[in-house]
């Protein structure tokens, strides 16, 4: 699904020039948007699963795998383990990162291009790419949206319950039965209807009036 955004790009005009230029020389006023989308970057690329999830996780596999021991144990094993985390994290980073980079592109080739600079929901950028670059990309951006909460929504519950439930000393893990660990998966299942029940409200973000605080 997160591929959907890298789709797009074969389906709207970019300046490939001009692209590359920003890349290796981005310009950067100095404004109170440009340190906006500083912090989003930061906010979306520090997640909780880098602290909680990813390492619970190997704690895991060391309880699932005869052979594996705590690296405090068995020093030997470290070279192998830690160059597989190493893979793993930087895999994943740079799927990420070419995934974000698929997205400031193909909404800049668009959006910014045709002065839609107002957007309040990724649903707002896939109804206005509709008449921009045509139905076909409406419906790809629209699946990797769909795509993107189907993979955030259980990634931040499950981060919440391993930092929960580690600090409050339950017994944590997916790898336990709902019954085995009925704290951790309550707060997963809290998390998913608390971030479900925030679209009931229909809350947009939107930039404050001139002279607010």
């Amino acid at each position: 699904m997160l591929l959907s955004y890298v789709a797009v790009l074969f389906f709207v005009h970019v300046d490939w020039t001009a692209a590359a230029k920003g890349l290796v020389m981005p310009s950067f006023p100095l404004t109170g948007d440009s340190f906006t989308v500083i912090v989003a970057i930061l906010g979306t690329t520090i997640s909780p699963y880098l602290f909680f999830w990813q390492s619970s996780q190997e704690v895991e596999e060391i309880d699932g795998k005869d052979s594996a021991e705590p690296l405090k144990w068995a020093p030997a094993q470290a070279p192998e383990a830690l160059s597989r985390i190493r893979l793993d994290t930087f895999g994943g980073m740079a799927v990420s990162n070419f995934v974000a980079i698929a997205i400031m592109i193909s909404t800049a080739a668009t959006l910014h291009a045709t002065g839609k600079t107002e957007i309040g929901t990724a649903a707002d950028v896939a109804e206005a790419l509709g008449p921009l670059a045509g139905e076909f990309t409406f419906i790809i951006f629209s699946l990797g949206i769909i795509g993107t909460g189907l993979l955030s929504i259980p990634v931040l519950a499950g981060s919440a319950a391993y930092a929960f439930g580690e600090s409050q000393g339950w017994k944590c893990g997916l790898d336990n039965k709902p019954w085995e660990a009925v704290g951790f998966y309550s707060v997963i299942t809290a998390a998913t209807l608390i971030g479900l029940g925030l679209n009931s409200p229909r809350l947009t973000p939107s930039r404050p009036c001139s002279g607010a605080p």
